[in-house]
């Protein structure tokens, strides 16, 4: 059983994610998954953890660390170091994405987690929305950043986002078809937000909710 949470930029997909994991005892998979992918190519894991696939910069030096690292996945001379083929980040990513959804009873943020997942696993996958002006204020909040800032940050992270969906697997991120709920946190809240995927993953996986006043 695993739970994935899309999100665009600003819609507070890690803090609903973490409610959710809180509230079922699940496990919480966020930056873990590029610590995950990082330890394998012997990278420090202070190196990545604030980037992820929309950071070309992360990329180039993670693909020439992995080319270092495991050779086999790049058809290159031993000598020469390959230019960054993100396609092999990819297959590296779905590799560990899959060995954390074998774990069970995880909840997963971001990484393409339903493309990785879809149609194999017993998987719940969710989409976080929100108007841009909700984005924007969260943005500002998080980061600190003047409003063009914070628009340009989430234009730049939903534009990649969008692309390496579409280019590595085919599928458009605003089609909400691809996910089995789609939620405005603008509109519920992020704790209404959590509730809904809670509630609907006790529904699905007949887990019990705690009795009112336990601990």
């Amino acid at each position: 059983m695993i739970i994935t949470i899309s999100r665009q930029y600003g819609a507070g997909g890690s803090e609903v994610a973490r409610r959710v994991a809180q509230a079922l005892d699940w496990r919480l998979v966020d930056n873990e998954l590029i610590d995950r992918v990082a330890s394998r190519a012997g990278l420090p894991p202070a190196e990545v953890a604030e980037k992820e696939e929309r950071a070309p910069g992360f990329l180039e030096r993670l693909s020439r660390t992995l080319s270092r690292a495991s050779p086999e996945l790049f058809p290159a001379a031993a000598d020469k170091v390959p230019e960054p083929e993100e396609a092999t980040l990819v297959r590296v990513t779905e590799t560990v994405v899959a060995e954390i959804a074998a774990e069970g009873r995880v909840v997963l943020v971001g990484r393409a987690g339903p493309a990785v997942l879809r149609g194999e696993h017993d998987a719940l996958h969710v989409k976080l929305v929100a108007a841009p002006q909700e984005r924007i204020r969260r943005v500002i909040e998080r980061l600190g950043v003047d409003p063009k800032q914070a628009e340009r940050e989430i234009q730049e992270a939903d534009t990649n986002r969008a692309r390496y969906l579409k280019q590595h697997y085919g599928l458009d991120w605003s089609d909400p078809t691809n996910y089995h709920m789609v939620l405005n946190t603008g509109a519920l809240g992020l704790e209404g937000a959590a509730d809904l995927i809670v509630a609907r993953a006790r529904a699905m996986w007949g887990i019990a909710s705690p009795l009112r006043g336990s601990q």
